[in-house]
């Protein structure tokens, strides 16, 4: 059998471009590896917690944002539902503890009650950050479908041009003088990357923006809610999603991509079979294509585009199961970024990101802080996340391994104690998963949720675009341009199944 697309992955990516496809009337096949859909967009269930493994934080949807687009087109807003946080973040570093209102006026007020001196510079830094958010939403557009392009940086973006030429650290010490200020405006750019300083102010502002703008929400029973509902529409579309199915190998024909291999069942010795498409897209890492599943002389020009590209770090995250809600002992944020003494300005981040788990900055995420759905009535679920790196796992053997990752969420936790105490005792399970783990679920390089790093050198513009070098071949995931997150990823597929459409209509 013939299909139109072959979809390798069913990360959020590979799902919402097939859906987006499939809808379009395109015969298409999502082959997934894993048990479940959704790549870093699941969850998984301990005793009767539901463990979110991704997603702490969505950014919102504004009428004329593309996210809210997409998501009306593929009636997401129908059975999928979107709880707002109470607030943005809360930042805990020395004798500072600051919580950052979801409401922009109100953080602009807050902000400058609490540095009087820097209000010019806040005024001034919430104006870049809109202004770039409104060039984003108003790039060219095709009249079909209303296509979002390859962004135009002539004179007619200038906070656009601005903010590819500028890292978040930069801009931070350009206009402000006092490090909370910035640390307040930085602490959640580990959600981004690990290193303000290397971080691209365009990714950085354009994430913010719309937190900023829209609010931050959380997807009610977890994000596996979403990629199960991308999942069934695929599939009432008239899709295929077949699970426990690894691609092997990418099939090419005179240098084009024509079809893929893939093992039925995961066990040795099983027969792997051979199935086509007229394109193939890669919900996969660009490396794991290049260096993995393309024939060494077809894979040449995609590897000579990536040998100096660099992947982004990873998440390690202790899953936490509550007997009560962390508020009954004095907890009030949902999401709270502990900031170690050590760190004395936003220069030190990177460092620590590097430093030992008895010293490394966290940030601790409280479901029972609304109304996630992911416990059972009286008892909660949280996490403990930090910035993590695969060489920092490998070549330890099996025990080697588990003990060290039993020891790093003991720190962790303990450290969590001190800052609420209490917490310790009311915890009913826990369990930890490193960067090794990312890459064991989810084959990621890396084990890297971000794809490549979101640097300067990397913008959006530097990055793949969806269409491949080569022909047949295409990219719908966090490694392709724009970039990662979830709504890095969700745009950058979308804008590939509306390049393959178009190929497609060219080729009639």
């Amino acid at each position: 059998m013939t299909y139109d697309s072959i979809i390798i992955g069913s990360g959020l990516g590979g799902l919402t471009v097939a859906a987006k496809l499939s809808k379009e009337g395109e015969k298409v096949l999502v082959l997934e590896q894993h048990s479940v859909v959704g790549g870093c967009a699941t969850t998984f269930q301990r005793k009767k917690f539901t463990m979110e493994v991704g997603l702490h934080e969505m950014d919102g949807f504004g009428e004329d944002s593309f996210k809210k687009k997409i998501f009306d087109e593929l009636e997401v807003f129908n059975e999928v539902e979107f709880v707002r946080l109470p607030e943005f973040y809360r930042t805990v570093w020395k004798d500072m503890d600051f919580v950052f209102p979801d409401n922009e006026e109100e953080a602009k007020a807050k902000l400058k009650d609490e540095f009087p001196e820097e209000s010019a510079a806040i005024d001034k830094y919430f104006r870049f950050i809109n202004g770039l958010g409104k060039e984003i939403d108003n790039l060219p557009r095709t009249k079909s479908q209303k296509r979002i392009k390859e962004p135009l940086f002539p004179l007619f973006y200038p906070k656009l041009v601005r903010s590819t030429l500028n890292t978040a650290g930069q801009f931070a010490d350009k206009l402000f003088h006092d490090e909370r200020l910035k640390m307040i405006l930085l602490s959640n750019s580990s959600y981004y990357h690990d290193d303000p300083y290397t971080l691209s102010l365009f990714y950085f502002a354009a994430g913010q923006n719309s937190y900023y703008s829209n609010g931050s929400y959380f997807i009610k029973g977890g994000s596996q809610k979403l990629s199960d509902y991308l999942m069934n529409y695929i599939r009432r579309q008239g899709g295929e999603v077949l699970l426990r199915k690894e691609v092997t190998s990418i099939i090419t024909e005179k240098g084009r991509s024509v079809g893929v291999t893939y093992r039925e069942e995961k066990k040795k010795g099983a027969t792997d079979l051979q199935i086509f498409a007229h394109q193939i897209i890669a919900n996969a890492s660009i490396p794991q294509v290049a260096n993995r599943l393309l024939a060494t002389d077809d894979a040449l020009p995609l590897q000579r585009q990536i040998e100096k590209m660099e992947a982004g770090p990873s998440i390690l995250t202790v899953y936490l199961g509550f007997k009560k809600p962390p508020k009954e002992i004095g907890n009030k944020n949902y999401s709270t970024f502990f900031i170690d003494k050590s760190v004395n300005s936003i220069k030190d981040i990177l460092n620590n990101a590097h430093a030992g788990f008895e010293d490394r900055s966290f940030v601790f995420v409280d479901y029972g802080m609304i109304d996630s759905g992911l416990a059972p009535e009286g008892k909660a679920t949280g996490v403990i996340c930090t910035i993590d790196y695969a060489a920092d796992w490998k070549n330890l053997d099996q025990d080697t391994y588990r003990k060290k990752k039993e020891e790093v969420a003991e720190v962790l936790i303990s450290r969590l104690e001190k800052l609420l105490p209490g917490i310790e005792k009311i915890i009913e399970y826990k369990e930890i998963g490193t960067s090794l783990t990312i890459g064991h679920y989810t084959f990621n390089t890396e084990g890297t949720p971000y794809g490549y790093a979101q640097t300067l050198g990397q913008t959006a513009r530097k990055r793949l675009p969806v269409k491949s070098v080569i022909p047949g071949l295409y990219f719908a995931s966090a490694w392709s341009s724009p970039g990662g997150g979830f709504s890095g990823a969700i745009l950058s597929v979308y804008t590939c199944a509306l390049k393959v459409l178009h190929d497609v209509q060219k080729e009639t």
